[in-house]
């Protein structure tokens, strides 16, 4: 587990402030990481101990139990100093959120304690073999306790008498697959891996569907390999995760289906904090772009000014580009509080299923509309990202193309990281909101 002494922290003032605190550290050094591929293993530990990756855990169980909209301020904050840094625990929070609404009292106790005290989780969950990236071929294959022993990993599923004699709490269950970008695996205690179980005959005593196995990253079986080689977002740990033979218990699986198919906000929550990191993104690149326009960039000389910064057109320019990003950090507050008002503190899925299913057909219940205002922060946080980003060598001249200034991280990381969803099917699903008063769907990712 990461050895750290995690902070406790109580407040969203407090969050805030230590996240601006961190920030200014992160900043310093975020460009030549960047260049250098130099993996952020300190800065993590640092963001761990801060108390930062535990602010939503529930306060019956030792937390600030601090609403979305903290959290995406957070990592808004965060990802205007480095990107990189505030994308890797992102799936933290989501798979936080899926215990909160799906976990046993039991694991919810167990997982929010280790995060108390400086865990980290990451996701193993995209695939490349299916023909969408929402085929998961990755299946959860039941096995005798023989099987399992002695490094074995022999496929053997009990009979019927077996299974009802052995006792569901007996159960284990193997996991072999590979998944990719597993963003923030090369920094986990926790691996989330999404799952599949087809169980027809009811043998493992669960619902078919999908689960999340939590999986320790140094599981036996367990293979995380540092291949990731996108143009941005490039200290992410985004690598390959393999996993083969590894064993699982009941006690380690959530189920994923009874979160995402019921308005309970988890991909509200999830795309938000997307949203946050691009907001992120477009504001650095702004303050960046404005620094060397300040200090470095020479006018153009029919402006007839002495500085760059009294040029008309880039005042006039810059002014367009703080207009972009103002509007993406005003519809992500907005889309903050939307998912508060959808993701209560201690409402669980079944609880979320019996209050909305009302409204499940129409866009009345809290996640619906939440899922719409997240999806329009996301557009206009994705249009600002990639749009200042690029314009930094607009504004600050051919100079501003040097190598040495390290400027185009900025642009790569947005480019890179907007590619996670298309903003196209945001507006699919709010031009049918308006015209027919029609619902996003619940697949968890809007």
């Amino acid at each position: 587990m990461t050895v750290v002494t995690a902070e406790r922290i109580a407040t969203a003032g407090q969050a805030v402030r230590i996240a601006a605190e961190l920030a200014e550290v992160f900043a310093a050094g975020a460009a030549e990481r960047d260049f250098s591929r130099r993996l952020p293993h300190e800065e993590l530990d640092q963001l761990s101990a801060s108390g930062l990756l535990a602010i939503t855990v529930p306060a019956e169980f030792g937390g600030a139990d601090l609403p979305p909209s903290v959290v995406a301020e957070v990592v808004r904050i965060l990802a205007a100093a480095d990107p990189n840094i505030a994308q890797v625990p992102h799936s933290h929070f989501v798979y936080l959120n899926l215990l909160r609404l799906a976990g046993t009292r039991a694991q919810r106790r167990d997982y929010f304690g280790k995060v108390l005290a400086g865990a980290r989780i990451a996701n193993a969950q995209s695939e490349r073999g299916g023909a969408t990236v929402a085929e998961i071929s990755t299946v959860l294959r039941l096995v005798d306790d023989a099987s399992v022993g002695n490094g074995e990993r022999e496929h053997v599923v009990p009979s019927q008498t077996d299974a009802g004699s052995a006792g569901i709490g007996a159960r284990r269950f193997v996991v072999e697959g590979t998944k990719y970008y597993c963003t923030g695996s090369l920094f986990a205690d926790v691996l989330a891996v999404l799952t599949r179980l087809d169980d027809p005959q009811g043998i493992s005593g669960l619902k078919p569907g999908e689960y999340v196995a939590f999986v320790p990253a140094l599981e036996p079986g367990v293979r995380i390999i540092d291949d990731w080689d996108a143009l941005g977002q490039r200290t992410t740990g985004s690598g390959t995760v393999e996993f083969a033979g590894v064993v699982v218990g009941l006690e380690q699986l959530v189920s994923r289906t009874s979160a995402v198919n019921a308005p309970t906000g988890y991909g509200a929550f999830a795309q938000l904090l997307h949203a946050a990191i691009d907001a992120g993104i477009a504001r650095g690149a702004l303050e960046a772009a404005a620094e060397f326009v300040r200090t470095r960039s020479r006018p153009w000389f029919e402006a007839e000014v002495a500085h760059a910064a009294d040029d008309p057109l880039v005042a006039q320019r810059f002014g367009e580009l703080a207009v972009a990003v103002a509007a993406a950090e005003s519809t992500l507050i907005v889309a903050g509080a939307a998912v508060d008002a959808a993701v209560r503190p201690g409402a669980v899925a079944a609880q979320a299923v019996a209050e909305n299913a009302h409204s499940v057909a129409s866009l009345e219940g809290d996640g619906a509309q939440a899922s719409i205002a997240v999806a329009t922060a996301k557009i206009l946080a994705d249009r600002a990202a990639n749009e200042v980003s690029a314009a930094i060598f607009e504004v600050g001249g051919t100079r501003s193309a040097a190598a040495e200034h390290r400027l185009d991280h900025f642009w790569r990381n947005a480019r890179t990281h907007t590619l996670h969803d298309p903003v196209r099917w945001k507006y699919q699903h709010i031009g049918r909101a308006v015209l027919h008063n029609r619902p996003p769907p619940l697949h968890g990712v809007i």
